[in-house]
């Protein structure tokens, strides 16, 4: 089946209401719930009082309402992100997977399509089975709302009033630029959020708790554009040693968050980007001595540190490269030659260090055809074979690494 014919028939078929989805006569899809035990940590949670909201200047003749009724709710209560459910794509004879593979996924994803094609393939080759995991505020842990073409549209119509020299705002991504022009720290809160999730993931089967993966299963990862950050999070702080012999491939992502370019309509807007960046690079010192519960996660815990040390390429830098150094065997980076989004110089940068003396390899492709960041792999007809070729040629090298 061709790439364009194996994207629709998943998109088809993807649910998250049924136990068990079947996609072939080799491999199923199954699906979970999962409960967070950290919804305390993000804004409006008990152990997160930060009231902190910038509110920007905006005409006279602007409704409050429409931007702000969906700013009112605290994030400690939208329940989407707190209990939701999860993709495992796994061989169908497998009853409990004694070997998975972590995916993870880029900002500002609301739907699993262009994945599932990657996870099938790289299942099929390796044997192993794919736990599809969403970051807190992506994919089904976000409201319906946030998706919805007509609530969005009023809201983009409104942000544009407020922002008239605003770039690239899009019912795609207001949402997501609204709530981080808003509040900037939901970005790291969200973020430990989910590395917090993931670490009680792990922790659960381990203890033997997981219907469907043995508890001494070995653990890999793959991520792409954003969600990397998460992996190399996880892999650099490496809890109670859980990721010692974890292989890690990336795909379209590595580099640290100042090095990112992400205006795109896809992804944020650049008033959502200003803010977010004045936060979390350029003023995050003084708003940790200013935040205690922000100094005593970025600080004291050593997944913080690792967090602060990925977003300023010029902050931690020795501690970042040399624990880059310690694991580059066991990392392994794609990225194409057109994508604007994460530069593959900023990618090398970053992966092989200041001084290019970290030996992660790094594959630069470049499709033979028009590609983006958020799209390499178009479903279109007119280029079915090439994009076919290519997305077989990509995911046979990072299936080779994972095996």
């Amino acid at each position: 089946m061709k790439y364009i014919d194996l994207f629709n028939h998943l998109k088809q078929i993807e649910n998250y209401t049924d136990n068990e989805i079947e996609i072939d006569e080799n491999l199923v899809m199954r699906n979970f719930s999962f409960e967070s035990n950290y919804r305390f940590i993000l804004p409006g949670g008990l152990g997160n009082n930060d009231d902190y909201e910038f509110i920007p200047s905006v005409p006279q003749d602007y409704e409050p309402d429409v931007i702000q009724r969906m700013l009112n709710k605290k994030d400690s209560e939208i329940m989407e992100n707190i209990k939701f459910r999860y993709h495992m794509i796994m061989p169908k004879n497998v009853v409990k997977a004694n070997g998975i593979i972590f995916m993870f996924h880029g900002f500002n994803e609301k739907t699993w399509y262009k994945y599932l094609p990657w996870a099938k393939y790289i299942v099929e080759k390796t044997g192993k089975s794919i736990v599809l995991f969403p970051i807190a505020f992506h994919m089904n842990r976000a409201p319906a709302a946030w998706s919805s073409t007509r609530e969005m549209y009023r809201v983009s119509e409104q942000r544009k009033l407020r922002h008239p020299d605003v770039i690239c705002s899009s019912l795609s991504n207001v949402a997501i630029s609204t709530r981080l022009h808003n509040k900037p720290q939901r970005f790291i809160w969200s973020g430990l959020q989910t590395y917090y999730d993931v670490i009680d993931f792990v922790e659960a089967f381990k203890e033997g708790k997981h219907p469907a993966i043995d508890k001494d299963t070995t653990i890999d990862f793959f991520s792409y554009s954003i969600g990397t950050f998460l992996g190399e999070i996880l892999m650099m702080s490496n809890k109670n040693g859980y990721f010692s012999d974890s292989k890690y491939a990336t795909f379209c992502g590595g580099a640290v968050f100042n090095r990112l370019s992400p205006v795109s309509k896809f992804i944020l807007d650049s008033e959502a980007n200003v803010s977010l960046y004045s936060f979390v690079v350029e003023h995050l010192e003084s708003h940790m001595k200013r935040d205690e519960v922000l100094r005593h996660y970025m600080h004291t815990h050593p997944e913080g540190n690792y967090f602060r040390s990925m977003l300023n390429y010029r902050s931690q830098t020795k501690e970042r490269e040399e624990r880059f150094k310690a694991m580059s065997h066991q990392f392994y980076a794609i990225t194409l030659a057109k994508d604007e989004v994460v530069p593959t110089y900023e990618v090398v940068n970053t992966l092989q260090g200041s001084l290019r003396d970290i030996p992660i390899k790094v594959e630069v492709l470049d499709y033979p055809y028009k590609y983006i960041h958020e799209d390499p792999f178009p479903a279109l007809p007119k280029i079915a074979d090439e994009v076919d070729e290519q997305y077989r040629l990509t995911f046979e090298k990072i299936s080779d690494f994972l095996k």
